[in-house]
C-alpha cells in the first residue's frame, strides 16, 4: 500500500521500527544495484533511529560503503568566523549527523552530503540582499519566506544560487535522485526548513528567511540559548524535492507534532503545511510512511474512519513487545532495485 501510518508506544518502538524499515529497504536495494542513495533528516525525532542503523551497519547486515547521504537543509549564520568553523559548531547540523550516525559507523558512506549553508556568510548575504533587491523575490505568505533568486542575478546572491543552492539539487540528480527521504516534521507542519507558507511552485533548493516560530522552537528545544544566538537564514530542500524521493518516510513524536500530522492527512494539500504535500505525492504513485508515537498520532486515532475511508493503511503495534514489520518492505523490483 503506497502510504501507511504506523502508531507505536513510545519514542523507542518508534525509532526501532523505523530504523528496521530503513534496514530492509537499503538490504532490498543493495542485492539489486551497487548503490543506495540515502536522504536524512536532523533533530531530536531520527536520534534514535539513527543509533539502530548504526548498529545494522557495522554487524555487516547491510553495507555502508555503498550508500551515499543527502541531508535536507543546514543552517546560515552560526557563529564562526570562516566556514570551517560554521561547519564545526555544535549546532550546525554537519555536526550533529558526524555526532548522531557517521562517527558511529565502523565502515563509513560512499559519500555524505549535508547543504552547504556554513560557506555562506550571513552578513554578506544581509548585505547583498540590502543592495540588490531587483535579484530576488520574497516567496511565502508568512514571516518565514523563501529568497527566491532570480537566475539572472549576479554578485554574491548570484554565486549562491548558482553554486549553493543549484548545485546541491543537480549532485541529487547526477546521483539518481534518492531511494528514501527520511523526514520530521515542524511544529506548523513545515518539512525541513520549506516554511508553512512558501509556495510549493519554487525552486529545488531553497534560501530561507526562517520563521519566528522555527527560530522559538530551536530555542525551546535548547539548540540556542537565546533568540539573537539563532540564525536567520537556511539552505534546505523545498517540499517538492523531497517528494521527488522514490520513497519518504516521516518519523514524529510528542503532543507538538499532534496537529500538523493530523491536517497533513486529513486536511487539503496546502503550502500552509507543507508537509501535506505527501497527499500528492501518494496519489502520484510514490510510497510514504509515517512512524508516529502516540502522543504524534492522537488526532489520527481519534479519526481512524477517515483515515480508512481515504484508502491509507493504519497499523496499530503499541501492544507488540518486537515488531520486524517485514510485511511493510517496500516492493522492489530484484534486478533493478526499483519500486514496483
Amino acid at each position: 500500500m503506497p502510504f501507511s501510518i504506523i502508531v507505536t508506544r513510545d519514542f523507542d518502538q518508534m525509532s526501532q521500527i523505523a530504523a528496521t524499515l530503513v534496514e530492509n529497504d537499503i538490504a532490498a536495494v543493495q542485492t539489486a544495484r551497487d548503490e543506495y542513495v540515502l536522504g536524512l533528516a536532523t533533530g531530536n525525532t531520527p536520534s534514535g533511529l539513527y543509533k539502530h542503523l548504526a548498529k545494522a551497519f557495522n554487524a555487516g547486515r547491510i553495507d555502508p560503503a555503498r550508500v551515499r547521504s543527502f541531508n535536507l537543509d543546514e543552517y546560515v549564520g552560526l557563529p564562526g568566523e570562516n566556514a570551517e568553523q560554521r561547519t564545526l559548531h555544535p549546532q550546525s547540523y554537519s555536526f550533529f549527523m558526524v555526532s548522531e550516525l557517521f562517527a558511529l559507523l565502523s565502515r563509513k558512506f560512499a559519500e555524505t552530503n549535508v547543504p552547504w549553508g556554513a560557506v555562506i556568510d550571513q552578513d554578506e548575504l544581509i548585505a547583498a540582499l540590502a543592495s540588490n533587491s531587483d535579484d530576488y523575490e520574497l516567496r511565502g505568505a508568512n514571516v518565514g519566506q523563501s529568497v527566491s533568486i532570480r537566475p539572472e542575478a549576479g554578485g554574491y546572491l548570484g554565486w549562491i544560487r548558482s553554486e549553493i543552492l543549484d548545485r546541491y539539487a543537480a549532485k541529487i540528480e547526477a546521483a539518481g535522485g534518492v531511494d528514501l527521504q527520511l523526514v520530521g516534521v515542524g511544529g506548523r507542519g513545515h518539512i525541513a526548513f520549506h516554511e508553512a507558507g512558501i509556495p510549493f511552485e519554487t525552486d529545488p533548493m531553497l534560501l530561507v528567511q526562517l520563521d519566528d516560530n522555527t527560530v522559538a522552537n530551536a530555542v525551546s528545544d535548547g539548540h540556542f540559548l537565546r533568540k539573537e544566538d539563532s540564525p536567520q537564514y537556511a539552505v534546505s530542500m523545498s517540499a517538492g524535492l523531497v517528494f521527488q524521493a522514490r520513497t519518504v518516510l516521516l518519523v514524529a513524536n510528542g503532543e507538538r507534532k499532534t496537529e500538523p500530522i493530523t491536517e497533513s492527512v486529513l486536511g487539503p494539500v496546502t503550502a500552509d503545511v507543507p508537509i501535506s504535500l505527501g497527499q500528492k505525492f501518494v496519489a502520484d504513485g510514490g510510497y510514504l510512511v509515517y512512524v508516529l508515537d502516540e502522543a504524534a498520532a492522537a488526532g489520527l486515532l481519534e479519526r481512524r474512519d477517515e483515515v480508512a475511508a481515504r484508502g491509507y493503511n493504519m497499523v496499530d503495534v503499541r501492544s507488540e513487545e518486537y515488531t520486524p514489520v517485514s510485511e511493510l518492505q517496500f516492493s522492489r523490483d530484484p534486478e533493478t532495485g526499483a519500486l514496483t
